[in-house]
């Protein structure tokens, strides 16, 4: 059965660095709008303390977990077992986009193997950590990262900045992102 605890308990994290992928999850307030769901991975979390986390947000064809940040601050993390002990844990918490130009940013940086592709960090406040069984979850060997969306940004070179301001501005609802708040500083 599922457990709720305030935060990222010892054994949490211990779970938490062992997965090679996470989902993210944000929503807008408008109910017709869109529910995001992104996969991660590349070793792109890092634990800040039991209640704080940040990860490293790659330049995508999107930047839906921004502009739902910038509406309503809300995320949930969910990380499975794919091996042989089924778990799943999510992490509930407030979030906020760090970009380049954030006095934290390079604080963060620290945490990573910073790629070309890099688009800011997204920073979360965690208020409640679940776990529950995974015994749905199927089992998946692990064979290796994909090092696709970093030839990408490096085959981008110095066009990867405009690729952002047409592609990572706007959310499919219409919502401004931080890179639209912050367009033109």
């Amino acid at each position: 059965m599922g457990k709720v605890f305030n935060e990222i308990l010892p054994e949490h994290a211990a779970f938490i660095k062992k997965q090679h992928l996470f989902f993210v999850a944000t929503a807008p307030l408008n109910p017709q709008g869109h529910v995001n769901v992104s996969p991660k991975g590349l070793h792109a979390l890092h634990l800040l303390s039991p209640t704080e986390v940040v990860y490293l947000d790659l330049t995508g064809s999107g930047n839906e977990t921004s502009a739902h940040l910038q509406e309503n601050n809300r995320i949930t993390f969910m990380f499975c077992s794919f091996d042989k002990v089924p778990n799943i844990l999510r992490l509930y918490g407030s979030g906020q986009t760090i970009l380049p130009s954030h006095k934290t940013y390079k604080d963060y940086s620290q945490y990573f193997e910073m790629p070309i592709g890099v688009r800011q960090f997204i920073y979360s406040k965690i208020h409640r950590v679940q776990t529950s069984c995974g015994y749905g979850v199927p089992l998946f060997d692990f064979v290796a990262d994909r090092n696709t969306l970093n030839q990408w940004a490096v085959n981008k070179g110095n066009t990867l900045h405009q690729y952002q301001q047409e592609k990572n501005l706007i959310s499919i609802d219409g919502l401004p992102t931080a890179l639209n708040l912050n367009h033109g500083k």
